[in-house]
């Protein structure tokens, strides 16, 4: 369910899964967004969360059960933005997993746990040399240069396998999870065809209603 504009996957940018294993096994996660953004320390963050503790030290504490953080810095920086006492803290506040623009560390602690973990890379190198939390559930833009306009917006919800991760803007939800238990089956009527020998390019133009492989989401409209 890759199919832009509807949605845009974070795995065109090098986002993918680091835990609980790499690149490999059935993990599968959805979920609303959260968004932590780092930015440089000579910038001024938001002072506080709910009037009490500093940002910096908040962001963990903050993620509500069963979302997705979605955690963000300057384009190009070497450090990394998350670790496993993050993961740690997450798994314990039933936090579904875990998206990373940027860079993690720790990697065998994120699997040990066995929490969802995706980012662009890794790093040995904190962040409290360069960067800082600047903003908690605030929209954040995706570090990419082919995809300059894509923004993260809390409660956006994130959907990681394998594959990589996908966003679907809050304000399309509802279409397009409408739509998606007949492309399933269209996928599996598709499957038990091609095993009887059927030909992929006619089955597909037989069972999609647009582009070859987009069933039942070309349809739907934007505005």
């Amino acid at each position: 369910m890759s199919d832009e504009p509807i949605l845009f996957s974070l795995s065109k940018h090098s986002t993918t899964m680091w835990s609980p294993r790499r690149q490999d096994g059935p993990t599968k996660f959805a979920g609303p967004a959260f968004t932590v953004r780092f930015i440089p320390k000579h910038e001024e963050p938001m002072t506080t969360v709910e009037g009490h503790y500093p940002i910096s030290i908040a962001k963990i504490d903050h993620v509500p059960p069963e979302h997705i953080l979605f955690v963000a810095g300057p384009k190009g920086t070497v450090n990394a933005l998350y670790g496993g006492l993050m993961s740690r803290r997450a798994k314990a506040r039933a936090v579904t997993g875990t998206v990373v623009d940027g860079r993690i560390r720790d990697i065998q602690e994120h699997r040990d746990l066995g929490y969802p973990v995706f980012a662009r890379d890794t790093s040995t190198v904190s962040p409290q040399e360069k960067l800082h939390v600047g903003e908690v559930n605030r929209p954040v833009t995706l570090q990419s240069d082919e995809q300059p306009e894509v923004v993260i917006r809390p409660g956006d919800y994130l959907v990681g396998d394998v594959n990589g991760v996908v966003c679907l803007p809050q304000h399309l939800a509802e279409k397009v999870l409408a739509l998606i238990p007949s492309q399933v089956e269209a996928d599996k009527r598709i499957g038990v065809e091609i095993d009887n020998g059927g030909n992929f390019a006619e089955l597909m133009l037989q069972h999609s209603d647009g582009p070859a492989g987009t069933p039942g989401l070309t349809g739907l409209e934007l505005d």
